[in-house]
C-alpha cells in the first residue's frame, strides 16, 4: 500500500471518529417528569408533545421530527412497580455496609435467608 493511500485512510478514520461525536440531542430534552400518574397507574407520555424538529438533512431535505424519549419513557411507565414513585419518589437512606456485606457473605457460603412470604409482593 502506498503512502498516499495510507494517509487518506488515516485521515478518513480520524474524520469518522471525530464526526461520530457530533450528533447531540437537542437542548431541553424531556425527563422522567413526562410520565404521569392518575392515582392508580403510571401514564405514558403523549409522544406528540415530545416531538422535536430534526436539525439533520438528507440531500437538502429536512428529516422528519423525532419524538425524543417517547419509547424510553413509555417503557419506563409500563415497568414501574410503584407508579406513585413517578410523582412522589421515595427518598433513599444511606447504604448500610454491614448489612450488604452480610448478604454477600451468606450468598458466598450458601446460607441465603429465604424471603419472608408475608411481606413478598407475590404472596398478595
Amino acid at each position: 500500500m502506498n503512502h498516499t493511500r495510507l494517509l487518506s485512510l488515516l485521515i478518513a478514520g480520524v474524520f469518522a471518529v471525530a464526526a461520530s461525536g457530533c450528533f447531540k440531542p437537542p437542548r431541553n430534552m424531556p425527563n422522567e417528569s413526562v410520565i404521569g400518574y392518575d392515582g392508580l397507574n403510571a401514564v405514558p407520555p403523549d409522544c406528540d408533545s415530545l416531538a422535536r424538529p430534526s436539525l439533520l438533512t438528507d440531500a437538502g431535505i429536512r428529516r422528519p421530527s423525532m419524538q425524543w424519549g417517547c419509547a424510553t419513557y413509555t417503557n419506563l411507565a409500563a415497568q414501574l412497580a410503584r407508579p406513585e414513585d413517578a410523582v412522589h419518589p421515595q427518598t433513599l437512606d444511606g447504604a448500610n455496609a454491614a448489612v450488604a456485606a452480610g448478604a454477600v457473605r451468606r450468598y458466598e457460603t450458601g446460607k441465603v435467608i429465604p424471603l419472608d412470604k408475608s411481606t413478598s409482593r407475590d404472596s398478595k
